[in-house]
């Protein structure tokens, strides 16, 4: 069965990760994704050597690419560049703002030459403003964007324990290219698409802005929810960190006679409401906590779904790794195969095969 994208060529000038995951997801689709890289290699190359002794990033956002070794700064590697982009359907590139067009490939000037070409740059802080020339990374954005202020508990800002902000980042310029690309279909004209890391962060915590906005600023709250109680996690009697989310005060009420055995508290004012059960939180979640440590992690499940309650394993990567749900995809690399989590989307009749992982400037064009 042919891919979506077969056919489609994918010029990429990227290192790290939030370039390299739109155009993984391209490939994935069937395009044929040229990667750049300076005869150093993608910096993400060296971040680890947890896959078989290779970076886990770079092994998980590299699959089905062909890596060719260019040094844009040589007048002969240009021209090369050059060639290459003028056959291309797309180019996608995350270096400093304005260095492609330092060095001669300004994508408003590519599209000129080449009308139905889509670029896509992906820069920290957008093609404009006094923050614009800054190297921007993934946590340095959570940290300038507030998310770290959100995130944690009450002691201190946290970061998110993975690349939020580059996977954001990277998932936003993939929509934008598909969306042009269906455009192209309709016009026949390309487009210049710029995506801020900044900008996806903001966009992304329109929620909390809001709220800060409104008067109520968002607090660290770890576990918990800031705006929902009890949404928490709890210890059982063994030791199990159980997190529970209580959506409505209909399903208040169903936890405080199945899972509580106080069905008075479902009609408490105290407790009755969602705004009177977050304004009295510690005893809310008190009342609770002193339920989950009376009983086993097993027990504590058999009455929260007996109760129709959401629940959720507090699990770590032990845990993700041993789940149940969790799918894995092969993918071949210079030093054998490795086996991670395989992309979310599953599309009936539709099974994939994942392209290799390439050794740098295995190809040349």
């Amino acid at each position: 069965m042919s891919l979506p994208l077969t056919g489609l060529k994918v010029v990429a000038v990227e290192q790290a990760v939030a370039a390299p995951f739109a155009t993984s997801r391209l490939a994935d689709a069937g395009a044929e994704v040229i990667k750049i890289e300076r005869p150093e290699g993608d910096f993400a190359r060296g971040y680890d050597a947890a896959a078989a002794g290779q970076s886990s990033y770079f092994v998980w956002l590299n699959r089905g690419k062909t890596s060719v070794v260019m040094d844009l700064a040589d007048p002969a590697n240009k021209s090369r560049f050059a060639a290459l982009v003028a056959g291309a359907d797309v180019l996608v590139q995350n270096l400093k703002r304005g260095a492609l067009a330092r060095l001669g490939f300004a994508p408003e000037d590519l599209l000129t030459r080449h009308p139905r070409l889509i670029t896509c740059s992906i820069t920290g802080y957008g093609e404009g403003g006094p923050l614009a020339d800054r190297k921007a990374y993934d946590l340095l954005i959570q940290a300038e964007s507030g998310l770290c202020s959100i995130t944690g508990g009450p002691s201190e800002p946290s970061r998110v324990g993975m690349s939020i902000v580059d996977v954001a980042t990277g998932a936003t310029a993939h929509a934008a290219i598909l969306e042009a690309l269906i455009a192209r279909g309709i016009t026949g004209r390309g487009a210049n698409i710029s995506v801020s890391m900044f900008d996806v962060m903001a966009d992304w915590l329109t929620v909390p802005l809001l709220n800060h906005e409104a008067g109520n600023s968002p607090k660290r709250v770890g576990m918990a929810h800031p705006s929902i109680s009890p949404y928490s996690a709890f210890a059982t009697a063994d030791g199990q960190l159980i997190l529970i989310s209580i959506q409505s005060d209909r399903e208040w009420r169903k936890l405080a006679e199945v899972f509580l055995g106080q069905p008075e508290l479902g009609r408490d004012a105290r407790f009755a409401t969602n705004v009177a059960r977050v304004a009295n939180r510690a005893q809310t979640d008190a009342i609770v906590a002193d339920a989950f440590a009376a009983m086993t992690a097993e027990e504590a499940e058999a009455r929260l779904l007996q109760a129709d309650v959401a629940l959720a394993r507090v699990n770590d990567m032990a845990g993700l790794s041993a789940h149940a749900h969790l799918r894995r995809i092969t993918v071949q690399t210079p030093n054998g195969p490795v086996r991670y989590p395989a992309p979310a989307p599953v599309i009936a009749g539709a099974a994939r095969d994942y392209r290799p992982v390439p050794a740098i400037g295995e190809a040349q064009p």
